[in-house]
């Protein structure tokens, strides 16, 4: 449960889990802040709550994204849900499209971590969730590149984890079918 008042960011909360995440916190009270590029999204994620706040940020713009705790206060809870998942073979993708995806799905993450974390670790506490799926673990035909950009994502927090197990941090990696 989210303590009210505290400050939730979620990425991707324009939509999908994001958006989910956005509504159960906001009804527990928790500030929310989503990062989002669809604009219209993070509006219909928010309605009427008073407790969320919507930024158009792309999260592989790594100023823009560093500029979260000026913002907001210090960060409690990221959940970083941000992803695209284009399909066809890898081979017929467009390279910029292949690209692009990592750029989104890991480099947001890494560019997120790098933001809100050390700020979480010098406080000694703070509840750090990535998204990644079940395609992070298990190859799927026709996402290619969204496969490896979800196995990039599961192992950047597995690190994570072990790098700082003492920290008072907790990392989870949410992997949905």
């Amino acid at each position: 449960m989210a303590d009210a008042g505290s400050v939730v960011l979620i990425t991707g909360g324009g939509s999908g889990m994001g958006r989910e995440a956005a509504r159960r916190f906001s009804a527990q009270g928790a500030r929310v802040a989503l990062f989002d590029v669809n604009v219209a999204g993070m509006a219909e994620t928010a309605g009427a709550s008073a407790n969320v706040h919507s930024w158009t940020v792309d999260l592989t713009d790594f100023a823009a994204v560093c500029e979260v705790e000026e913002r907001l206060g210090p960060v409690e809870r990221l959940y970083n849900c941000a992803g695209i998942m284009p399909f066809g073979k890898l081979v017929d993708q467009d390279n910029a499209v292949i690209h692009r995806l990592m750029a989104i799905n890991y480099g947001g993450l890494v560019n997120i971590t790098q933001a809100v974390l050390p700020g979480m670790l010098q406080r000694g506490r703070g509840d750090f969730v990535s998204f990644a799926s079940m395609a992070g673990l298990i190859p799927m035909l026709l996402t290619g590149a969204y496969t490896a950009s979800k196995f990039a994502v599961v192992a950047f927090t597995e690190t994570l984890y072990h790098e700082n197990r003492e920290s008072g941090v907790r990392f989870a990696c949410v992997c949905p079918p």
